[in-house]
Order: structure tokens, then C-alpha cells, then sequence
């Protein structure tokens, strides 16, 4: 297996350029490549696949650094009081953040440019090569997970992969000791810090819009985020855990499953459980520190009965308008999804190891307090 110093070697010798930036990087990587090599069992199409994608992340790292040694006026550009989604998964977030990438005036994280955001879509002429020809999106797994667009909002989790710490590798191969690392003991100041960075990077050059951000993983490590977006704003979405937990599971063993050929199942409902209760007790502890009028909360069930409505409300808490163009667009978008909305088999909640019973406990406080009202606000 490729050693740190290998990968990163392969890295300079790629892009023709030597500075890293900042070395907070390093731990990350370090733990996660002996975590592959220990835990991950990768088959071949695996080994390929991951250490590709290592092996992309630090060469957009060097390229985001020549362009700001090159361009240091990059880091004068605003982010102000970016809208983060954020929640349990499979609780409609990524259906959420479609509608409001309807939205002209906003800016979102595109899904052709986040694990290539260099160079500055503002510097490329005529079509961007990043987006494939025939327009559609690779398909990680054996099915769509979500709506999935190549022009459509991306997750910030490949913009944290930039720091080697992300909850996305943890989908890619069953690696314990890298998850128990990155939920017990990393230090997400130096992601978050670098996520601005690009972000800045991304919108260089276009007129500034608000930035409209997603990851449900954000829960997990929500104190790390607001020590670097202090004004930031955050619309939760929430949804039964139980209805889930099994959900989610079942994604990781579809992606883990085309990369390794031992599936540890109920590792992986284990491992789902425990980081998304730490999430909810975590952002639960935060709100109530003082930061609960700085959420928006949207219901699953109400989200489905009227999707627009609910965007129509957030607006409204945010103080902005919808206009005509962005509902009409949201109408759009919603009766297209509805119709191409694949049908994902059920899984079989023993095949994980799990006790739906013995989930619920865990979840109590965050089910009775934010699950009995449709809005929480």
C-alpha cells in the first residue's frame, strides 16, 4: 500500500508543484492510510478507486495553494452568513438543497466542480471540462442513493476531504479506526477553515451570492463548524431515526460492497448508530448553549406534503424573497424528481444487527423535542 510520503510525492510529480499549505492534512491521511491497509479489505476495483481519490485530493490541494500564492487577493473575497443543511440522513436534506440551488441569486457547491474546484470556474472559458459530455454523474454503488444531477448541490464532504478528515471515506471502505478518530478525537478547525478557503477559491471572480451549504454529517462536529463560520445559519432537517438508520446502513454496505468483497454488516449499523446519536447529542448541546435562533427546522412528513411551502417559510426566516423564477423552478424540479424516483429495495434490519427497539432510547430527547412540531420554530 502507498505510504503518505509516496502519495503525496506521486501528487507533486503529477501537478509539477511542492507547497501543501498548511500540514494539519497529515494526520488524517497518516491514520487513514494505515486504517486501509489494516482494516479495509479492499478489493482491486477498491485499491484503485481510493487511492485514486486520495491521490486527486492532494493534487487539488496543490493546485488551490499555487492559485492563492499566485492570486492573494483570493483570500479578500466574503463569506457571509452561509445556510448550512444539515440533520439525520435519508431525512430529505438533499432533496432540500436541490430547491434552493434553484434559487438565480444564491450560490451552491456544484457537483462537477466539488472534488475538482481548481481551477476557479470564474477563469474557464466555454464549456468546463470538469463536466462530463453526456452530462451524468457517476453513480458510487450500485444505484442512486439520492437525486443525483452533475450540474446539482454536492455534500461539503469532498471539500473536507481536501483535509483528510471526512465522514465520505468511511463510505468507501470499513476502516474503525479512522471512524473512531475522526468522531472522538480530530480536530475539525483546520476542515472547516479549509472548506472557507475554497469556497472563497469557488466564488472568485463571479458576483458574491450567498452560499447555500450541505452535509448531514455538520451535525457530528457542529462546534468545529461555528468556530470558523461564526454567522452561520443552519436549517435542520429531522426525520424518525428508526424510519433511518437501516436506510443509511444499507447505503454504506451498497458503496463498502462494490470496493470490498467482506461486507461486516453489522459493523456497519453499529457504526451508523453511534456516530448519528453522538451527531444529535451534539447539536442538541449546541443549540441549547445558545444558538437555537440560529435554526430553521423543517419535518420529513412536512416536507413531502408541501415542499415549496416549506422553502416558501424558511425564505421568510431568512428575510429573503422567493421569486417567481425560483418557485416555478422548485415546481419544476419536484414533479421531475417525483417521476424518476427509483424504487430502493427494503432492507433486513437482523442482516445489520439491528434492534430497532434499542435504537429508539438513544434518539429519546432529540425525537421528543424535535419531532413533536412540524417546525420547531
Amino acid at each position: 500500500m502507498a505510504s503518505p510520503d509516496e502519495l503525496m510525492a506521486a501528487a507533486v510529480e503529477r501537478t509539477g508543484l511542492d507547497d501543501f499549505g498548511d500540514d494539519s492534512y497529515r494526520e488524517g491521511l497518516e491514520i487513514l492510510l494505515r486504517a486501509l491497509d489494516d482494516e479495509a479489505r479492499l478489493n482491486g476495483r477498491g485499491e484503485r478507486f481510493v487511492y485514486d481519490r486520495l491521490g486527486l485530493h492532494l493534487c487539488q490541494r496543490l493546485q488551490v495553494e499555487d492559485w492563492y500564492r499566485r492570486h492573494p487577493e483570493i483570500d479578500d473575497e466574503p463569506i457571509e452568513a452561509p445556510l448550512f443543511g444539515l440533520g439525520l440522513p435519508r431525512t430529505g436534506s438533499t432533496a432540500l438543497s436541490f430547491l434552493l440551488a434553484r434559487d438565480p441569486h444564491i450560490r451552491y457547491l456544484r457537483s462537477w466542480e466539488s472534488t475538482r474546484p481548481c481551477p476557479p470556474p470564474s477563469t474557464v472559458a466555454g464549456d468546463d471540462p470538469r463536466i462530463p459530455p453526456d452530462q451524468r454523474p457517476v453513480v458510487v454503488g450500485t444505484r442512486h442513493h439520492v437525486p443525483n444531477d452533475i450540474a446539482g448541490p454536492m455534500e461539503c464532504l469532498d471539500l473536507m476531504a481536501l483535509d483528510f478528515k471526512s465522514q465520505m471515506f468511511q463510505a468507501f471502505a470499513q476502516i474503525p479506526s479512522y471512524s473512531d478518530w475522526l468522531l472522538e478525537r480530530a480536530d475539525f478547525t483546520s476542515t472547516y477553515r479549509y472548506e472557507r478557503r475554497v469556497l472563497k477559491l469557488l466564488q472568485w471572480g463571479e458576483p458574491t451570492r450567498p452560499w447555500r451549504l450541505k452535509s448531514p454529517a455538520h451535525v457530528i462536529w457542529i462546534d468545529y463548524l461555528d468556530r470558523v463560520f461564526p454567522d452561520a445559519r443552519f436549517v435542520m432537517t429531522h426525520r424518525d431515526p428508526t424510519d433511518v438508520m437501516l436506510s443509511v446502513a444499507d447505503v454504506y454496505a451498497d458503496i463498502v460492497g462494490g470496493f470490498s468483497d467482506e461486507v461486516d454488516r453489522p459493523y456497519l449499523g453499529e457504526l451508523n448508530v453511534k456516530q448519528w446519536s453522538t451527531g444529535m447529542d451534539r447539536t442538541m448541546k449546541y443549540r441549547a448553549s445558545g444558538a437555537d435562533d440560529r435554526f430553521y427546522d423543517i419535518d420529513f412528513r412536512a416536507m413531502q406534503d408541501d415542499p415549496v411551502g416549506e422553502v416558501r417559510r424558511l425564505y421568510a426566516w431568512l428575510g429573503e424573497p422567493v421569486t417567481e423564477e425560483f418557485e416555478n423552478g422548485m415546481r419544476a424540479w419536484w414533479a421531475e424528481n417525483a417521476e424518476n424516483r427509483e424504487a430502493h429495495p427494503k432492507a433486513d434490519p437482523q442482516a445489520f444487527g439491528m434492534d430497532l427497539n434499542a435504537i429508539r432510547p438513544l434518539f429519546s430527547s432529540y425525537v421528543d423535542t424535535y419531532l413533536g412540531d412540524a417546525h420547531g420554530n
